[in-house]
């Protein structure tokens, strides 16, 4: 079933903060020198944003979410790349913030598998020099 229209022009809306200081915050279409700087310094050329918590696009309650992330942040696709603490938000704040991570490095095959696996709808994938892209899974 492809995705419904209203949750994808809520995900290109979002914010996609990363934990740093300061946050770090870049949204879908829109170039972020701040990300590319963060590429550079890690010398890596691709990232993603990925999410486990609300899986399907479907509000769930914040202990499930966090057993969620606890659960990706365990997950054996990241052994290889370095991640960062986010959470996704909804500018509007008509949804709760959700934990997230940036991976450093992750081809976009490997994040989209990630995505899957923790059944998501969609993923943001950011290639160095290009605005970041949401990449829908359904």
């Amino acid at each position: 079933m492809p995705l419904d229209p209203e949750k994808r022009r809520a995900y290109e809306a979002a914010e996609y903060v990363v934990f740093f200081e300061p946050e770090l915050v870049f949204r879908v279409g829109e170039p972020s020198p701040a990300l590319d700087e963060v590429l550079d310094s890690l010398e890596a050329q691709t990232a993603a944003f990925v999410t486990a918590a609300n899986p399907h696009g479907e509000r769930r309650p914040d202990e499930e979410n966090r057993a969620a992330h606890a659960e990706l942040l365990k997950s054996s696709f990241l052994a290889d790349y370095e991640t960062f603490e986010g959470e996704g938000r909804d500018p509007f704040r008509r949804w709760p913030a959700e934990p997230s991570l940036l991976i450093v490095g992750i081809a976009r095959r490997e994040a989209a598998a990630l995505g899957v696996a923790h059944d998501q709808n969609a993923i943001v994938f950011i290639e160095k020099g290009r605005a970041p892209e949401l990449v829908v899974l359904v």
